[in-house]
């Protein structure tokens, strides 16, 4: 009889995952994994040619979770961008490392585009986008190139821990460069 399978992928995805949020995608190695997983580094080459493959799902993953957040924030604020704006300087704070391995890391040859990831699954940008232009915005992409500069500084200022604005504080500030930027 043939010995049955204890871990298996989703395991093992699901597990990387969580040390990928809680020390960091850098810290995802075979043995610190079969650690956490409760089994040999073998079970991990078993079923993965090597790292990168498993590392590669556990972008994907982060990908998603990052898609999942977004769609669950709240959406109420008539200026173009500033939701997407407070959704990422949120999950900067919230999931500094998942922030790191898709905002700030190295890019990996299975690494998406800044843009992809904000678009996520539904086209979050490019409804933003519409947005500006429903708003007189003369150049929606000039608009978000100067926004998002500003936006992914406060998010990376935030994961350094040099960002100490509220919320509230946060908001005024970003709907002020969008009204701006919008009429520059």
């Amino acid at each position: 009889m043939a010995r049955r399978e204890k871990i298996h992928k989703d395991f093992l995805v699901d597990t990387a995952f969580i040390l990928a949020k809680q020390e960091g995608f850098e810290n995802v190695t075979a043995r610190k994994l079969a650690a956490k997983a409760g089994c040999s580094t073998q079970p991990i080459f078993r079923l993965y040619e090597n790292m990168d493959d498993l590392l590669a799902e556990v972008y994907e993953r982060a990908v998603e979770f990052y898609d999942t957040f977004y769609e669950e924030c709240p959406k109420m604020n008539p200026e173009p961008f500033v939701d997407l704006g407070l959704a990422y300087i949120k999950f900067a704070d919230q999931e500094k490392y998942l922030f790191k391995l898709l905002f700030m890391g190295d890019k990996k040859s299975y690494a998406k585009s800044l843009y992809d990831i904000l678009n996520g699954t539904k086209s979050y940008v490019s409804a933003e986008f519409t947005k500006a232009k429903k708003e007189g915005v003369s150049s929606a992409q000039d608009l978000f190139t100067k926004l998002w500069i500003f936006i992914h500084g406060i998010a990376c200022m935030t994961v350094t821990g040099d960002y100490d604005l509220d919320q509230d504080q946060t908001l005024n500030l970003l709907r002020e460069a969008s009204r701006k930027l919008g009429t520059d």
